[in-house]
């Protein structure tokens, strides 16, 4: 089951989305008429997280499922995105990319902190000091 993170919603105070939220609405973005299965196909997830992130989605306002009336298959749905989607779907993206830009720059000094712990070990390695000896002599 994916993660739950806490997002500023319109519908009110901090409301509880999954973390696929943002994957799971451009998906069906992208193809609205894709049904659940070949959702969590494409996202790599279970199809009870699909399920569970719908209906998140679904009582939040942000995605309108509607029936294939005509269907054979009852059960056949398409998801749209709602105006509210829309905005939400954008401000998600906003803030994974805030996020990663923060995860980056920690990663960043991360690196150069243990770049530098690596240069002084080598500097003070034995070994170094002894080739460096040998080299001098």
């Amino acid at each position: 089951m994916p993660q739950l993170d806490r997002h500023e919603t319109r519908n009110g105070p901090s409301e509880e989305l999954p973390d696929v939220a943002l994957p799971l609405m451009q998906a069906i973005e992208k193809d609205p008429s894709r049904n659940q299965r070949a959702l969590a196909h494409e996202l790599g997830i279970s199809l009870g997280a699909v399920n569970y992130c719908l209906k998140a989605l679904i009582s939040h306002g942000f995605v309108k499922a509607e029936n294939f009336r005509k269907n054979p298959n009852k059960a056949g749905y398409f998801y749209l995105l709602t105006p509210s989607g829309m905005h939400e779907k954008t401000n998600l993206t906003l803030r994974f990319l805030e996020r990663k830009r923060h995860e980056y720059k920690k990663l960043q000094h991360e690196i150069s902190a243990l770049e530098a712990m690596l240069e002084d070990e080598m500097d003070t390695a034995p070994v170094n000091k002894m080739l460096s000896r040998r080299k001098s002599k």
